[in-house]
């Protein structure tokens, strides 16, 4: 399958799947799930990076295990809207994973997604160690977020 517009996912995705979020990182990749009803992300954990074949074989197998239809896949564009080095790398990521695993992906917009993730967090007084291992997989809910209510907004049709 091939890459898609956030709102293909609409109809690409059967109903009762769920989409799982990533926020792509250097060492890690955080992850989210939807509910099958696509109104809620969830953080689900955060793997740490190794050999690409090794992270699709694990992606793969918590789609198998969640009911995974789609992806969505946090897309770290520079502030002034251009792509970056990390935006190419995250688009070959995708390109890879395309070819590993066959479901509907969508990028999306992550810039600020972590600082505001990370404001919450400290707001909500969690401690610096709690914050440095949830922040990749809570980033990756803040994004899936972003596109279940891009969804939400859709008219039925």
């Amino acid at each position: 399958m091939a890459l898609c517009n956030p709102e293909d996912l609409a109809r690409l995705v059967p109903h009762s799947a769920r989409l799982m979020g990533l926020d792509l990182g250097t060492k890690t990749i955080g992850l989210a799930l939807s509910d099958p009803a696509k109104r809620l992300a969830t953080p689900l954990e955060t793997l740490r990076r190794g050999r690409f074949a090794d992270d699709a074989a694990r992606l793969g197998a918590l789609v198998t295990t969640h009911g995974v239809g789609g992806f969505v896949l946090g897309l770290p564009l520079n502030m002034d809207g251009s792509a970056g080095p990390r935006a190419q790398a995250t688009r070959a990521f995708a390109r890879n994973l395309l070819a590993k695993l066959d479901l509907p992906l969508a990028l999306w917009d992550e810039r600020l997604s972590t600082a505001a993730v990370e404001r919450a967090m400290i707001g909500a007084e969690v401690s610096r160690a709690k914050r440095a291992e949830r922040v990749d997989a809570a980033a990756a809910a803040y994004i899936l977020q972003g596109v279940l209510d891009r969804l939400a907004a859709i008219p039925p049709g």
